[in-house]
Order: structure tokens, then sequence, then C-alpha cells
């Protein structure tokens, strides 16, 4: 049935909150407001009690595919996103092998559309000679460019000062950086390795993943920025220091923007004690004073979108010494979750976690007609219960890798129905899998 009226919602759209009623066929909204007359068969949803947000824009994820699928698959992570109502996500190209052309890029899509049960787009990764490539891209039909001022998971560090100086000179496309700066991470990890040898403890990842070295490198793509005119997005702000660099003007004004990540605005140094590896990212979960300043800088518009970073590996690999275990970890399904016990909390309220989430992604990336509950938008959104508590557990993580650092989490809000593009993907933990999401447009 390709209709839907939901009913007695508490919409959370464009600053406000108040009850309503949804009306949704083939795919687009099209009536919002009370007591809606509608005549055409229709599934029914009752959301009394309950809370429609726009479905959640991931603007960083990595699924892992291709080559990389015994951690994780576009199939598998897609479906975790949806359970946590994430409709849509952009992912990263260091796959195997790394999409840093046209054509290995639209392998990529034709996995999605077949596979995907989000909405997706991926990103081109720049290396130090694919400058030809990234200039070809194709800007109406893929998110952005992908730079790695820093290594990371994968082979994709751009270091050639000339080559990134014709990135941001050359290219119009939004590019997003991920910023730590090599030298000083190399320099860090001698001084650790000479003391420790290999088995550093993970609890000095923040000291050789350090401040420094994320400010130095950010500071430098800011200037890159400035200098060419480029349009920016740096990825995973980690530090109080790297929040200097950007100010709070309205979204529309800005042509340098910043993304947060759920784990730096929940973990600190001190859960290291306790997570482990299990918490090892990069750029390095930080102190306590990063993390209060990091959901200050989302509350005073210096932190545009947050994201997860969702980069899952099996607990084989992560259960290794420091310098073996790989950075990074499963997210997607409880990002939202996640947020929603900071409202809970009093730090944050539900129009601003929607901004953060859903509007700003649509609006940095120039999305067509998603992350918004309006009329005639694509129908993109979720259905939340913010008091039915669940425990997080292996028998109810969704992806492939099997674990969350959140396990043993009590979060105190539910995802309870999933709608992408008009489509319902996901109803109290049964998915319906006979449409797959769309490949997303962009108005540039």
């Amino acid at each position: 049935m390709s209709a839907i009226l939901i009913k007695n919602a508490n919409i959370v759209n464009e600053g406000v909150v108040y009850e309503g009623e949804i009306f949704i066929k083939d795919g687009i909204i099209q009536k919002m407001g009370n007591s809606l007359d509608v005549k055409e068969k229709h599934r029914l949803i009752d959301a009394t009690g309950k809370y429609a947000f726009p479905g959640v824009i991931d603007d960083q994820v990595h699924f892992r595919e291709p080559g990389l699928t015994h951690k994780a698959e576009i199939y598998t992570e897609a479906k975790s996103a949806v359970a946590g109502g994430v409709t849509t996500y952009m992912e990263m190209p260091n796959t195997v092998p790394n999409a840093v052309t046209n054509e290995l890029l639209e392998q990529k899509y034709q996995i999605a559309s077949a596979r995907s049960l989000a909405n997706y787009s991926f990103y081109l990764g720049a290396t130090n000679e694919n400058l030809d490539e990234l200039l070809k891209v194709d800007k109406q039909n893929v998110c952005g460019l992908k730079v790695f001022m820093g290594s990371s998971t994968g082979n994709m560090l751009v270091d050639d000062a000339r080559t990134l100086e014709n990135i941001f000179s050359k290219s119009d496309m939004l590019i997003a950086t991920h910023c730590e700066d090599e030298e000083t991470i190399c320099m860090n990890s001698q001084i650790f390795r000479d003391k420790y040898g290999d088995d550093v403890p993970v609890i000095y990842h923040p000291e050789i993943r350090s401040e420094e070295a994320c400010y130095k490198s950010s500071s430098m793509a800011v200037g890159l920025a400035k200098k060419f005119g480029a349009r920016l997005h740096v990825l995973h702000i980690s530090t109080a220091k790297e929040l200097e660099l950007f100010d709070d003007k309205p979204i529309e004004e800005k042509k340098i923007t910043a993304e947060a990540c759920i784990h730096h605005m929940w973990f600190d140094k001190d859960d290291y004690n306790e997570k482990g590896t299990l918490i090892k990212w990069n750029p390095a979960v930080k102190n306590s004073y990063d993390k209060i300043s990091i959901l200050d800088g989302i509350l005073t518009d210096k932190i545009d979108v947050v994201a997860t970073d969702h980069a899952p590996h099996t607990l084989e690999e992560k259960d290794n010494p420091y310098f073996k275990a790989p950075s990074g970890g499963p997210l997607v399904q409880h990002s939202l979750v996640a947020m929603l016990e900071f409202y809970r909390s009093g730090k944050l309220t539900l129009p601003r976690i929607v901004e953060k989430m859903c509007h700003n992604p649509a609006r940095l990336f120039n999305i067509d007609k998603r992350g918004y509950l309006r009329e005639g938008y694509w129908a993109d959104l979720t259905i939340v219960d913010l008091n039915d508590p669940w425990t997080v557990k292996k028998e109810n993580i969704l992806s492939k890798c099997g674990w969350s650092p959140f396990e043993g989490q009590l979060f105190h809000s539910k995802v309870n129905q999933t709608i992408v593009s008009g489509h319902l993907a996901y109803n109290n933990f049964q998915f319906d899998e006979s449409v797959m999401g769309k490949r997303l447009k962009f108005v540039r």
C-alpha cells in the first residue's frame, strides 16, 4: 500500500513541536495538518504520545563494501541505520578498492541500488594523483569529495601541499576533510613506542592523536578554504581548541562548516579504562573538557551537523595491542536515541537535535527535497517513543560486526517506525525490504 496516514503525532520540525497529521502517497508528503480529509485507501499509523522526526541524515559512515565485507556491508549497515531512525547516509571512499575514480564510485552506487534499505550517496576519494577524477565528478549526483588530511583506515593520505592547493582552488564541490597532522602523530607514536613497545596502553591514544595534531590540520584546511573560497566541511571535530576555527553565523551564510560525532560527545578519556579499544577512533576520544565543549559548540552553532563516523570492525580485530587494533566502531543504530538522552537530561531541545541531524545536513549538502517534513518533500521520517526504555544487548545489535560501544547502555527512547522515501521500511523491529532506498540528488 503506497499511502500512509500518520495521526496524533507530536511533529518536531523547523524549530517547533506541535500535534498533527501527515499524509504520504507515492513516496511524497502530500498533506500536513489536522483532521486531514483522506479518501484514498491507506495504512494508518496512530502515533498518539509519540514524536515524528524527519529522518536522520548521517553525513559520515563507513559501510565497508566492497572489499571489507567481513566487517560490514551495505545491506546490513543500512538496515541498522533504518532501525535507528536514519533514513539517509553518505558513505566514505576507503573501501577496497578505494573509490578514487568515477567508475569505481558508480560501482558502489550499483550495489546500494539493489541492497540499501536507506537512501544513499557516496563520496569520491582524493589521492595525491587523482585531481582529474575529482574535477569530473557530477555534483548533482555525488555528495562531495573526501580528503584524508591524516591517515585513517585505508591508504588515502593526501599530504602533498601542491595537491591540496589544487583541490581547494579548482574544485567547486563540497570538500569534506579528516583533519589530523600525520607528522605530529608519527612523532607522538614513536615517543610512546619507545616507552611501551608495541603494547601502548590505549588510554594514551588521545595523546598520540593529540589536540595539536587535530588543530594543526584543521587550521590548515580552514586556511586553504579561506584562501581559495572553497566549500569546506570539517568532519568529526574532537577538541575544544578547534572550535576557534569556526563561526556561529547562520548556516546559509557559511562556506566553512563543521561536524561533531556522537562518540566525541558521549565518551571521554576516563572511558578507555572500561571500553579499551572499543572506543578507539580517529580522531581520538579526548578529555571531558573537549566533550563538554563540543556539546557547547552545538548549542552556539559553531558545530553545524551531528553524525556518527560509523565504522565497524570485528571484535577479533579490536582485540589486539594498541598499534594493531583498528580505529572505528558501529554507531549508526544508536545515534538518534543517544542524542535523545541529551534531551532527557535538559542539555538539548528536540528542535535543536532535528536541526543538527536532519535539517542542516540537507542544507549544507543541498540535498533535493529531504531533511524536512514539508508538503512536496520526500517522506523520510521516523516515529519515536520518548518513554520506552530498553538496553543495548548483543541480540538487538544489527550491525554485522555484532557489537556496540553502547552495549549495556539503557536508552529511554525507542524508534518504532521508520519511513524511507514513503516506504514503511521498519516497524517495531520488523523490516519490509520490498523497496530499496533512493540515490540522493543535489541542487547545485
